[in-house]
């Protein structure tokens, strides 16, 4: 049976006013069976269950943070599992969406990487965590508007699924989301970054995942870092931004003793130079056997420090959730199996 949050708005089995009745009891009223779409007839909703299902989650687990955010651990009709985090703030809901079951980038210092590769998510099951969490927190799908392909996996690794499910969110007859409201890290795949310069519909924000400017601390803690070198990570972003436009965010987790010398604050900046560019400094969330460390706040701040002093500009971005394991991976790695991304 068809996942239908797989299908864009138009592709959608119905024609003009019942196709914009559908549309709007999925992603405005946030309905998660058809049988409730009550101005549908009896014998359509029928036809629809017998043809599609709505719900790609067999089960939901929900972990609260004191700070108001939440981990949502699905598991996926096929038994394996993969989380999303709801972050509320004063002024906009985000939701961090993951776009695979584990992730093959194997970064060392984060828990999803040590699940290893489970499989791709469908663009429905992209789709289907932001409908799932908005359910949770008791709001309506559009109250929704910003959105973080930086969960589980690796998005450049699964392109057109991702594409698909952006276009999907963006569609006005869906969430509707805002292109400045939805941003899109990659651990630095070259290729995929060039690539999404192209798509000219979308206007995703672009974030690279980079966590070390020398390509000895890079490969140590990214073991597939040696595919995209940091030149090539550097080349392509200026491409990126000379054909969008847009500043490029670089990620950089703060571990302590391995990536948070002032000599690599130094280097950093020097790689920065004429791209148009914003910092995450980003405290290490810690998790068990990780062998990792967060910096600590002094050296934070002389990092920090030392970026600014050089033009770069720079923040340091806490983390939301830590009590609810909010770091990718924390929950789905307790699970059985999860070292392998096998079914729960």
């Amino acid at each position: 049976m068809q996942l239908l949050l797989d299908l864009h708005p138009d592709e959608y089995p119905l024609e003009g006013f019942r196709r914009r009745q559908l549309l709007e009891w999925v992603f405005v009223q946030g309905v998660g069976e058809f049988e409730a779409m009550t101005n549908l007839p009896a014998p359509l909703r029928s036809d629809l269950a017998a043809r599609f299902r709505l719900n790609p989650f067999r089960e939901i687990e929900t972990v609260r943070s004191h700070d108001g955010s939440a981990k949502y651990l699905f598991t996926l009709l096929d038994g394996r599992q993969m989380e999303a985090v709801y972050m509320p703030y004063l002024d906009r809901k985000t939701v961090c969406v993951s776009t695979m079951v584990g992730c093959p980038a194997r970064c060392a210092f984060c828990a999803t990487g040590a699940m290893g590769f489970g499989r791709n998510l469908t663009p429905g099951e992209i789709v289907g965590q932001v409908l799932a969490v908005a359910g949770g927190e008791g709001l309506e799908p559009r109250e929704i508007r910003n959105l973080v392909f930086m969960g589980m996996g690796e998005a450049m690794l699964n392109y057109d699924h991702t594409m698909k499910a952006a276009r999907i969110l963006l569609h006005p007859q869906a969430l509707g989301m805002s292109k400045r409201r939805v941003t899109l890290s990659t651990v630095g795949i070259a290729k995929g970054i060039r690539r999404l310069a192209e798509e000219d519909d979308l206007g995703l924000k672009l974030a690279i995942s980079l966590h070390a400017p020398d390509e000895e601390t890079r490969q140590k803690i990214i073991p597939t870092g040696a595919a995209n070198s940091i030149e090539e990570i550097m080349a392509a972003a200026r491409d990126y931004q000379a054909v969008t436009g847009r500043r490029v965010t670089l990620e950089y987790t703060m571990l302590r003793g391995i990536n948070d010398h002032l000599w690599q604050a130094e280097l950093l900046a020097e790689r920065l130079r004429g791209l148009v560019s914003h910092v995450n400094l980003i405290p290490m969330n810690p998790w068990d056997g990780s062998g990792f460390e967060s910096s600590t706040e002094e050296q934070i701040q002389a990092f920090y420090d030392a970026l600014e002093e050089r033009g770069v500009d720079v923040s340091v971005r806490r983390s939301r959730g830590k009590d609810a394991g909010a770091a990718c991976g924390q929950l789905a790695l307790r699970r059985p199996g999860a070292a392998t991304g096998a079914p729960a």
